[in-house]
């Protein structure tokens, strides 16, 4: 008889095409999990496709994604692991105050409500959608220099530069406005119920080195969880981007988190 497998559920956040998590696929299903990594709402399956048609995914709001992978989730045989990087981390925290998926793992998460910090870094990496009102409804594309800036400035200009050509996509840059005003209107997308005390485990990584979400903003993450007695956990990489979860050192956070994963009994 075969042993279930549990699933892992894995979302990518903007700019970024749900086949970069190709090699933790890999490493998930040796380990003995059931990984998918499924795109966002009308996300093309190539990345050259979702080059060549970005409006496909303009306007898209962070309400709009998370309903797309609760869906997914729900037609799953079991509750999985949900692991999110960047705005994927912000949708695997809002999920799983939902009570969707047995853990969660959010890798240098997008600023959720309540999170104050605001770091230069920060706004000069987001600026590429957030300097235009008008990208609203839009899907933006960054730059070499501003991925460089934004995701490649801990890894070689050559790998950089590399990452660049082989996984950039368009994306709406709504959530990124919803995201900044979070902490301004009465309703915000961005919102988690951090104070649920029945979900499962979270685990939140941060890089030293990330200028899109710095570690100041992950820790003022962590600190929004101080009221929930569920697990909640924050490890940190100090030497790492925000291409942590795409450039050569991936293997050490995937490593980490199945670590974490099998600490929690999952």
């Amino acid at each position: 008889m075969t042993a279930t497998r549990t699933p892992a559920v894995f979302i990518h956040g903007l700019w970024l095409h749900a086949t970069s998590w190709g090699p933790w696929l890999e490493l998930f299903r040796e380990a003995g999990y059931d990984p998918v990594a499924p795109g966002w709402p009308n996300e093309p399956d190539t990345v050259e496709r979702a080059r060549q048609e970005p409006d496909l995914v303009a306007n898209l709001g962070i309400d709009d994604v998370t309903a797309h992978f609760a869906a997914i989730i729900a037609a799953l045989d079991a509750p999985p692991v949900i692991i999110g990087h960047s705005f994927g981390g912000l949708i695997t925290e809002k999920l799983l105050g939902q009570n969707v998926g047995a853990a969660g793992v959010a890798i240098d998460p997008a600023q959720i409500k309540g999170v104050l910090p605001l770091p230069l870094a920060q706004l000069r990496a987001g600026s590429p959608a957030l300097a235009n009102p008008a990208n609203l409804h839009r899907a933006v594309s960054l730059t070499q220099k501003e991925f460089r800036f934004g995701f490649g400035n801990a890894v070689s200009q050559e790998e950089s530069d590399a990452l660049y050509e082989k996984w950039t996509i368009p994306s709406p840059a709504r959530p990124l406005f919803q995201a900044a005003a979070a902490n301004f209107v009465l309703h915000p997308q961005a919102k988690v119920d951090t104070a649920n005390d029945r979900r499962g485990p979270l685990l939140l990584i941060s890089g030293g080195r990330d200028h899109t979400v710095p570690d100041v903003v992950t820790r003022a993450t962590f600190k929004q969880y101080r009221d929930s007695v569920a697990v909640t956990e924050l490890q940190q990489f100090e030497t790492r981007g925000h291409s942590l979860t795409i450039d050569s050192g991936w293997w050490e956070v995937a490593d980490s988190v199945l670590g974490w994963l099998k600490a929690n009994g999952l």
